[in-house]
């Protein structure tokens, strides 16, 4: 069986600062130590398209396994790779990343999507973040009896991980009041390689288990 949730939730800042925030949220030094789940980030690929104006961005995430600790007793680690694939359209001013684990597959199978857009109710000043999370626990023996509850857990750990990334994404968000919003994709490229948003590409850093 599937456990899924959806949020939404309003930013009270323009779309360039929030998605901004967003880039920033796993690399500002603050955050390392309340996001301690994130182990480790790295940009596999970054592209932007001229004709469009869209980024594409691809990273790899490693975290601490979000489920309790008899799960990840049973799978014998507590290490999972996951992959980020994000397009933002920086003139029709939309973001949308998805995200799913790549390892434990045949454990567990979790799907993110999270898209940022100017509210509907003031778009120049508001964004908002609509956000949709899938969970399956797959069918083994060892798993059977309590595969609903460990989905459950599983989802109240996602849960408690959103309210930290929304905590951490106003925070940043205040900082980036001082630089100037961006206006189109190469400038938004620009702002967040000063800022330190993107490490450098890296090739052959998944190591699946």
């Amino acid at each position: 069986m599937v456990k899924a949730y959806r949020q939404e939730h309003t930013y009270k800042h323009p779309w360039e600062r929030v998605t901004c925030a967003s880039w920033r949220k796993f690399s500002d030094p603050e955050n390392k130590r309340i996001l301690s789940h994130i182990l480790d980030v790295d940009t596999l690929n970054r592209n932007l398209d001229p004709s469009s104006g869209k980024l594409y961005t691809t990273r790899a995430i490693t975290i601490h396994c979000p489920g309790p600790w008899f799960l990840r007793r049973i799978i014998g680690q507590d290490i999972c790779h996951c992959v980020e694939s994000t397009v933002v359209d920086a003139r029709l001013r939309s973001m949308q990343l998805t995200s799913r684990n790549i390892s434990l597959q045949k454990f567990i199978e979790v799907e993110e999507k999270i898209r940022y857009d100017p509210h509907p109710d003031n778009p120049t000043d508001w964004t908002i973040c609509q956000q949709e999370t899938s969970i399956r626990i797959k069918p083994l023996s060892a798993l059977a009896s309590m595969a609903e509850k460990v989905e459950q857990r599983c989802a109240d750990k996602f849960l408690q991980n959103s309210v930290k990334g929304r905590e951490f994404n106003y925070k940043i968000t205040e900082k980036t009041l001082q630089h100037q919003d961006m206006e189109d994709g190469e400038a938004c490229i620009s702002s967040l390689d000063a800022l330190g948003a993107f490490p450098k590409i890296k090739t052959g850093v998944l190591k699946l288990n």
